[in-house]
């Protein structure tokens, strides 16, 4: 029994040492952030280009089925400040729903208005999102390409706000921050918009300020043409085609410069089950494209710095892995303590982790100035939501870890896309629409089942007075318990 006692303390051991790794390399991105801020190392436009002197700009909307919010887009882009004999609209349109017909009517209302847009269908999904955006390249008349997902409500002045950072001859990819419409929706959306907070300040500003590899994220951000060709185009190999293009781009040059203070604001999932093909999408398709960069990037010329931040960054996703790991195997744990006499105070060593990541998600939701609200508001929100972000984070360590194992393992599986349903307050809501998973998936009730199984210690750990990991246990029970009753409660709504 001591053998398989002592094996169960090590393997919680390495899941929690590469989880506190994990953590550290967070606060070295955030100690990179800072240092930026410090520094003032925010990109800037050396001169304002002339009206006349502005490039032309092909936008493209990749779109599938989006009925709720696809006239919304259409309506924003054409309200852009830009010349309008200086920019294309193409709508990617590979939907076989009513979208088709009301973007068909979009199109010849603007074109009457003098737009120069069309609607681009394709007789098939190939590639997916990429495989539209490939082919639609070929038909792009401008040099610089600006995305928005069907999601998106970008600012009048996008255009005029980032094509300028153009003339510098070496960036490729501007890409802006990520707002969110309906941050105060729910709960959902709130601790949705606290984990993406951090990508978009801490992690793209810290890599950025500290000149290692960063990406586009698929959306709101512009191109420049030439870059896109050079680094191969887009490729469907990945989920996270984004991802995959921009690591390519950079290894052959390009840079990447990202604008933390402009924003472009976006709805965020309002229900249970498209967060969970969301997280499946960007889980699976980031342990792809580590499969398939990370040995390009261990033979290229980047500073070793570089490579290991890249690293861990395409191995972001197996953090979830490990979290399920450490969950699953603390319950027997419990026992294998007794067994072995050992003592539970070593573990603290590890909280170095968990102060790391307090650290992070204050900085990017507390300290930076994403949201015009007064500091003890920030403060107080952060310090209730927070715990409940990490509840949320290990229930989800169960679905997340089967996506980067399909990922790592080579599983094929389709682009499954995020519906939105035009949510902006509180007084919206998605019942009764289109767009409904309808069948429980066997994840969903092996959440429901390991609910119950730390519920279960909970209970035990009270009983044999192990108090060590009942704060960890609840959060585990909450969180695998939260996910659950969404999952089912959020299926087929009308």
């Amino acid at each position: 029994m001591s053998i398989l006692a002592y094996t169960i303390l090590g393997i919680y051991c390495v899941a929690l040492f590469y989880i506190t790794s994990y953590c550290l390399l967070q606060l070295h991105l955030l100690y990179k952030y800072r240092r930026g801020h410090a520094l003032n190392l925010t990109p800037i436009v050396n001169k304002k280009v002339a009206s006349a002197d502005l490039p032309f700009v092909t936008i493209q909307l990749p779109i599938y089925n989006e009925l709720y919010v696809i006239e919304r887009l259409i309506d924003r882009v054409t309200e852009f400040n830009y010349p309008k004999d200086k920019f294309e609209i193409h709508i990617l349109d590979d939907s076989t729903d009513e979208t088709l017909e009301i973007v068909k009517k979009k199109v010849a209302f603007y074109k009457a208005q003098g737009f120069q847009i069309d609607q681009i269908c394709r007789t098939d999904r190939t590639g997916y999102k990429a495989g539209a955006l490939k082919e639609a390249t070929r038909q792009a008349k401008g040099d610089f390409i600006a995305i928005f997902d069907a999601d998106f409500l970008p600012n009048r002045d996008f255009l005029i706000k980032t094509i300028p950072y153009f003339q510098n001859p070496k960036i490729g990819v501007v890409q802006t921050r990520w707002e969110h419409i309906n941050q105060d929706y729910s709960m959902l959306t709130k601790l949705q918009a606290m984990q993406l907070n951090v990508h978009f300040t801490i992690e793209q500003q810290g890599r950025k300020s500290g000149n290692y590899l960063l990406q586009f994220n698929g959306t709101a951000g512009v191109w420049r043409k030439e870059t896109i060709a050079s680094a191969g185009g887009w490729e469907a190999d990945t989920l996270t085609e984004d991802l995959d293009l921009s690591y390519r781009a950079q290894l052959k040059g390009w840079e990447i410069i990202f604008l933390e203070k402009f924003g472009s604001p976006a709805e965020l999932p309002a229900e249970m089950n498209g967060l969970k093909s969301q997280q499946f999408r960007w889980m699976k398709g980031g342990a792809e494209t580590a499969k398939k960069m990370l040995p390009t990037i261990w033979q290229s010329d980047l500073r070793f710095g570089q490579k290991f931040h890249a690293t861990g960054h395409l191995l972001g996703s197996t953090i979830f892995i490990f979290v399920f790991i450490a969950g699953v195997f603390s319950v027997p744990l419990l026992f294998a303590m007794q067994e072995i006499g050992f003592d539970t105070r070593y573990f603290g060593i590890f909280l170095v982790g968990l102060l790391a990541v307090i650290s992070v998600y204050y900085v990017a939701n507390v300290s930076a100035e994403l949201k015009d609200e007064s500091y003890f508001r920030k403060v107080t929100k952060f310090i209730f939501l927070f715990p409940v972000f990490l509840a949320l984070s290990m229930g989800l360590s169960l679905h997340n870890t089967i996506a980067v194992i399909q990922g790592w393992w080579g599983k094929e599986s389709p682009f499954v896309r995020t519906p939105k349903f035009n949510i902006n307050g509180i007084k919206d809501t998605f019942r009764k629409q289109k767009y409904f998973q309808s069948n429980i998936s066997w994840t969903t009730i092996f959440e429901g089942l390991l609910a119950i199984y730390f519920l279960f210690a909970v209970i035990i750990g009270w009983q044999m007075q192990e108090t060590a990991f009942l704060a960890y246990h609840i959060l585990l029970m909450a969180g695998f318990g939260t996910i659950f009753y969404y999952s089912i409660r959020h299926l087929n709504l009308r």
